[in-house]
This record gives C-alpha cells, structure tokens and sequence, in this order.
C-alpha cells in the first residue's frame, strides 16, 4: 500500500507553462529565460511563453534566440498580457513571473509539489533582491518589504484581512481554477489585481498556499524616486478596489486602511493648519513629536535590533526615513485611487 501510494505521488509530473508580461525589458529578460530553461523539471512538460507589450527595445530579439513562445500584445496592461499567454499555454498548471526577475533552480519543482494536492488551485512564494545595493536591501528588510515574503509554509481556504497573499512575479494556478473564475480582471490596472484574482478562486472552494521554499529573485528599485512611486502605485491600486463592491474580503481589507488613512490626513492637516494660524507653536512640537519623532525613534530602535545580525548599520537611520516616506506616497495612492473617477 505504502509502495503504491509512493509510486503514485512519484509520477506526479503535470505539464507546466510559464508565462511572463514584457515591455521593454532587453536589461533583464535574458538573465530570467536563461534561468527558467536551466530549470530541474522535464523539458517536454514545461513551456514558456512571452507575451510582449510592442516593446520597442530589443526584446523581442533577444526572446526569439530562446526556445520560447512569443505572442505579441498591443493592449496595456499586464491583466491583458496574461491572460492572452493563457489563452495561448497547454499547462496543467499556469505559473507567472516577471521579466526582471530570477527564478532558483528547483522553482518549477517547487510549484508542482504543492499542487498535488487536488484542492490546491494557486500557490506563490517569496521573493527576494538579487542585487545588492542599499535600497534592494532595504525592500528584504524593512519593517514592512517591499514586497510580501513568508517566513513558514501557510495553506490558507481564503483571502481576507491579514491573510496572506503571493506577490505577481511569483504565482502559479492550476488551470481548471483560471477557467472556472474567467482569468484575470482586465480592469485593474495599478496594484494588487493578485488578490483580487485569488480571492475569486478561494471562493468558489479552491485552497491557496504560501511556500517560501518556491523562491524568485527580483531586481528591486534602484533610486528612492521608484520605491515611492512603487508605493504610490500600491495604494491607487488599494485605493480603486475597495470601490469594487463584488470584492467581499479585499473590500473589509483595504476599506478600513483607505479610510485611516483618509481621516489622518485630513484631521493633521487641519490640526496643523489651526496651530500655525493661532501661532499655537507649543502643541505643534508636541503634534509633531507624537506622529513623527516618536514613531521614527522606535523605528530606530526596532533597526538597531536587526542589525546586530544583519550589521546593516546604515539601517538604522536610513530606513526610519525609508518607512515614513513609503507611508506617505502609499496613502496618497490610497487618497487618489479612491477618489478618482475611473
């Protein structure tokens, strides 16, 4: 029985396709295709597929240089780029990542492992920096990176506040979960189209699981001008969904960090705008020592523990900084993407 059982979990090899949204990406593509063929998984289960957005770098011809699948997408956005690869894939099993990215060697193994689970319909995993400069630092280890990461495997029945949920780069679907939920949302264009896609999928009974051992590395942003419209980018994303009313979960999610964050803002600008028109300057220091000073000291205090292993000195004046401005362009993306119209 024992033998029968192994057998059978050993000859589990679904066919896989990967596909990756590009727009002008010839600094980076080629290091990820050469990573995704140098893959420990079967060659004749695994394709790749590039769907490219008209780039008008050189691409498309380093692409057609690989023994890879090239579909061409003139529509923006990267909701449409993956839906028309998986119009375009054979897979058993759908996997996405980017095309600044890494893939690890056992990253498709990774994958199928987890999906021989029948009711497993997505899986995601962490992703780190593969460069080593000050901010791809910082984006690993910040109070809050840049990107989510998980430190223990997780196998979740939902999405909802505080539940986890896989980074874009790094996320594969079972393909029968993609068709019963209709892909992707081509109307999400900012941020976190992920979650919503998942959540459709962990609604109608499919499971999700975290597994950090499926592991891509990403080239992080490298100017604090790209990390903060990264995070302005985020909160529009935030900020346009919790208008969407059939996102149950994402809706008691973001609703209650949009409108924090909406009250705050209004309520320190018009306390600090009373305060320097009644030249109040005593209660002004102390407003602001309480809503900034004081948060970035124990910010400080939280990166100076860190570094007693990470001896990232640097971090321990710098990220406070980081942090605080992060916040802020992530609330006015919450601010705007709520507000706007469409």
């Amino acid at each position: 029985m024992y033998q029968e059982k192994a057998k059978k979990e050993s000859e589990f090899e679904p066919s896989i396709s990967i596909i990756v949204p590009v727009l002008n990406g010839e600094a980076t593509i080629e290091l990820l295709l050469k990573s995704l063929l140098e893959a420990d998984y079967s060659k004749e289960k695994t394709e790749i597929i590039i769907v490219d957005g008209n780039s008008t770098d050189k691409t498309r011809d380093i692409v057609a240089k690989h023994p890879v699948k090239l579909q061409i997408e003139k529509r923006k956005g990267p909701n449409i780029a993956r839906n028309t690869g998986i119009k375009h894939a054979n897979g058993e099993i759908i996997a996405f990542t980017d095309s600044d990215c890494i893939v690890s060697k056992n990253w498709i193994m990774k994958i199928v492992e987890n999906f021989r689970d029948p009711k497993v319909g997505c899986v995601g995993g962490n992703v780190k920096g593969h460069n080593s400069h000050f901010l791809s630092r910082y984006a690993d280890n910040s109070i809050s990176p840049v990107i989510r990461a998980y430190r223990k495997r997780k196998e979740l029945d939902f999405i909802g506040p505080f539940a986890g949920c896989p980074a874009g780069c790094n996320m594969s679907f079972r393909r029968q979960a993609l068709e019963d939920v209709g892909g992707f949302d081509e109307n999400i264009c900012y941020s976190f189209e992920e979650d919503e896609l998942i959540e459709r999928v962990c609604r109608i009974g499919h499971k999700l699981i975290l597994d950090p051992q499926v592991l891509v590395w990403h080239k992080h942003r490298s100017s604090l001008g790209d990390v903060l419209k990264q995070a302005f980018k985020y909160g529009k994303g935030a900020g346009s969904l919790v208008k969407r009313p059939k996102n149950q979960k994402l809706v008691q999610r973001w609703f209650f960090i949009n409108l924090l964050s909406l009250i705050q803002t209004i309520l320190m600008i018009g306390l600090v705008a009373f305060l320097i028109m009644t030249a109040e300057w005593e209660i002004l220091f102390f407003v602001f020592l309480a809503t900034v000073l004081l948060p970035f000291f124990g910010l400080m205090m939280f990166y100076t523990y860190r570094a007693r292993w990470s001896k990232d000195y640097d971090s321990i004046f710098v990220y406070p900084f980081i942090d605080f401005l992060r916040t802020l362009a992530f609330c006015a993306g919450n601010i705007y993407g709520f507000a706007k119209r469409k």
